[in-house]
């Protein structure tokens, strides 16, 4: 009995002891990753996706004379397929003739009255000139013939004579009147035929027109090469049923392979980081083990929205470098633009740096882990530069030690200016 005394505390003690042991919050250990502080070039870069695309291009238009005929829009009935290989003057599009074939059904249905208008007006002009020369013919005649009766009547008595000298003169009188209503009969009848002439020369003209715009809309193309489809303003390609607009009737392009870019938009809060000149090393999704290089050639001045996306992005285009048979125009890539490069840095990554009241500080492990201040430059994706506070091949923390509180911080002696904020804080 006084064994089983003694057993039984004893028991209850071990059972929570293990209870408190199984139980007991995982927190009280810590496990702790640590890395050296490197030295070395650090490179900042923006990383970004585009698409691929020919330096120089060769257009291939719709018809150029569309606004001449007071078409704006057309649609394509008829597209070769993308990608297919065309020579100098082979098919390549045909667009939709039902509006011009009814524009110019009109226009020569207005032709053939106007034929017909023209060739009664020179008809009637005629005949009513004819007359009027009939006219001026008989009138000289009776002129001819008063003039002799003035003359036969010398020996009349002077009434007689009178009278002759008074139906010579109005003779004279009528006919001078007939000659210049003849003059104004004839300027008269070539006014109205002018008219008549422009009136039709102006349709003629516009069916001629009608008739070259007509024969534009089997597209062909002007060169060899590979054919592929214009992008329209919301980045779509045009298909059959795309319109094709006296403002913008490229209906497709033949790219020169030899020289490609690599189009893509970066954001606006990083656009100012990129510089025309800056190398970038570009990645095309199709063929991810091959690397090519590029430097940036073009940054546009102006944002634009693009679809799916909130914010406003910059177009910017790279000029690669190698040339290459996989490039194919509309090729997504991938492109790291090296924005900036600094040698001899020392640099941590971003894990290791913390902030409390506007000081910055990492957790080193000196033989004993201890809260060190440091000064930090520019950073990237993963790093971050220490200015001044760490050596090279000193070891910081990634993760946060148990009690850090407790922990006395070890203050520079001298404090270098700070970096701007978009460099240091995070």
């Amino acid at each position: 009995m006084k064994n089983k005394k003694i057993i039984i505390p004893i028991v209850v003690v071990v059972l929570l002891l293990v209870l408190w042991w199984l139980l007991k919050p995982e927190t009280t250990v810590t496990a702790t990753i640590s890395v050296p502080v490197e030295k070395g070039t650090f490179v900042i870069s923006i990383y970004t996706s585009g698409e691929l695309e020919a330096q120089n291009s060769e257009n291939i238009y719709g018809p150029q004379g569309l606004r001449t005929v007071g078409i704006w829009n057309v649609s394509i009935s008829e597209l070769i397929p993308e990608g297919s290989v065309v020579n100098q003057g082979d098919w390549v599009a045909t667009l939709d003739r039902t509006e011009i074939s009814n524009r110019l059904k009109d226009v020569e249905t207005e032709l053939e009255k106007l034929q017909m208008l023209h060739t009664q007006t020179r008809l009637d002009t005629t005949i009513e000139l004819r007359n009027a020369r009939d006219e001026l013919v008989n009138l000289k005649y009776s002129m001819e013939e008063a003039r002799l009766t003035l003359q036969q009547s010398q020996f009349e008595p002077p009434a007689t004579i009178r009278q002759a000298e008074i139906a010579l003169e109005k003779m004279e009188r009528t006919y001078q009147q007939s000659v210049h209503n003849y003059e104004l009969r004839t300027q008269q009848a070539k006014a109205k035929m002018q008219e008549v002439t422009a009136s039709l020369s102006q349709v003629q003209r516009r069916h001629s027109n009608m008739m070259d715009v007509l024969k534009d809309f089997v597209i062909k193309a002007p060169k060899p090469g590979m054919v592929i489809y214009r992008r329209t303003w919301d980045g779509s390609k045009v298909v059959v049923g795309s319109q094709v607009s006296t403002w913008d009737n490229i209906v497709a392009t033949l790219p020169d392979f030899s020289i490609m870019m690599s189009k893509t938009f970066v954001n606006e809060i990083d656009i100012s980081k990129v510089k025309i000149g800056q190398f970038a090393e570009i990645v095309i999704d199709a063929f991810p083990e091959k690397m090519f290089t590029g430097v940036v050639t073009e940054v546009a001045n102006i944002g634009e929205q693009r679809p799916n996306q909130d914010s406003r992005v910059f177009e910017v285009k790279i000029k690669i470098n190698e040339t290459d048979s996989i490039m194919r125009p509309a090729m997504t890539t991938k492109n790291t633009i090296i924005t900036d490069k600094i040698e001899n840095a020392l640099f941590v990554p971003i894990e290791a740096v913390h902030n409390s009241d506007s000081i910055t500080y990492v957790f080193k492990d000196a033989g004993r882990i201890v809260k060190q201040q440091v000064i930090t430059g520019k950073r990237n994706e993963n790093k971050i530069i220490i200015l001044e506070g760490l050596s090279e091949g000193e070891i910081v923390l990634l993760t946060i030690p148990s009690d850090p509180e407790s922990m006395r911080l070890i203050e520079l002696t001298t404090k270098k200016p700070e970096q701007s904020t978009d460099e240091g804080e995070f």
